[in-house]
């Protein structure tokens, strides 16, 4: 684990003022730096918790919170190109790409059997890693993903991340744009918040904190399908699959064929969120995430007597 220290990918702009240092960074594919924070004991069991796509390692924070005092070492990673890890210089944000990363940090990590936690591209990402026989696992968690997505909602995620290349102008049209598209979330009261999704270019206008050039991988989605299905029927480690209730990217048909593809999965229907489910009921996520854990990787503070 390498030292802390500050990093900022010059396209990315400013990081806002009260916006968290990250805790740790390491080395991923061809140097490439990769931010993350970190919970608990580093002895503990190891946990990895990869976000989706458009978001950062801050979607995780309750949850490695949530793993740390039930005896786990959580560890939140930026992907490539999000949050305050560095940019691919050729634009490479491939499935391949993030795998590779994913591989890295784990080495760095000590190389042990980690459990690993993915949302949406995260998700298909861990897929990748454990079912194609990159990362040797002990469990899997898979947060509203699977082979088979729905085209209209894939295609309003990527509406929204495409949505004012130029940047806001203000804090109060951020908060706005996740408003139209989350409609159904609480208002934001507090919009210091959003100082963690945003960056400050040098024109005074407000950016996401991804780069754009992200947007530019989202084709080939038969063969993602293709490659994530035969991942998903090599899977032998327990494994867990979240799906928000009213998600637009996971529907119950495809919830269906993955189970088909993967039957010793277990599976549980977050009712009352959408595709972001860790974020939209952190609690009933959480609490369901760190049952399967004491069950299937149990440590030696939350271990059952025999």
């Amino acid at each position: 684990m390498q030292d802390l220290k500050t990093a900022m990918t010059p396209m990315a702009g400013k990081r806002l003022p009260g916006s968290p240092e990250p805790m740790r960074y390491w080395s991923g594919l061809d140097g490439i730096q990769l931010a993350g924070d970190v919970w608990g004991d580093p002895a503990a069991p190891l946990v990895l918790l990869l976000h989706g796509g458009g978001q950062t390692r801050h979607a995780w924070g309750a949850t490695g919170e949530l793993f740390a005092a039930a005896g786990y070492f959580a560890v939140a990673l930026d992907a490539r190109g999000h949050g305050d890890s560095d940019w691919s210089p050729d634009g490479d944000y491939s499935i391949d790409a993030m795998v590779a990363d994913l591989v890295c940090v784990n080495t760095a990590l000590g190389g042990r059997r980690p459990i690993v936690v993915g949302a949406s591209m995260g998700g298909a990402t861990s897929l990748a890693a454990v079912g194609g026989g990159h990362l040797d696992a002990s469990a899997l968690i898979l947060v509203d993903i699977v082979p088979h997505t729905e085209p209209e909602g894939v295609a309003r995620i990527h509406q929204f991340m495409s949505q004012q290349p130029d940047g806001y102008a203000s804090l109060e049209a951020v908060a706005e744009s996740i408003r139209q598209y989350r409609p159904h979330s609480k208002p934001r009261r507090n919009l210091q918040g959003l100082s963690k999704n945003v960056r400050l270019g040098e024109d005074g206008r407000y950016r996401w904190h991804w780069d754009p050039q992200f947007l530019a991988g989202w084709d080939g989605m038969k063969q993602r399908y293709e490659r994530l299905s035969a991942c998903a029927r090599r899977l032998t480690v327990p494994t867990l699959l979240v799906r928000g209730g009213s998600s637009d990217v996971v529907s119950e048909a495809g919830v269906r064929e993955f189970l088909g593809l993967c039957p010793h999965a277990e599976y549980i229907n977050v009712t009352q969120a959408g595709h972001m489910v860790a974020g939209d009921r952190n609690d009933l996520f959480g609490r369901a995430a760190k049952d399967f854990l004491v069950r299937t990787v149990p440590n030696d503070s939350n271990r059952v007597p025999n």
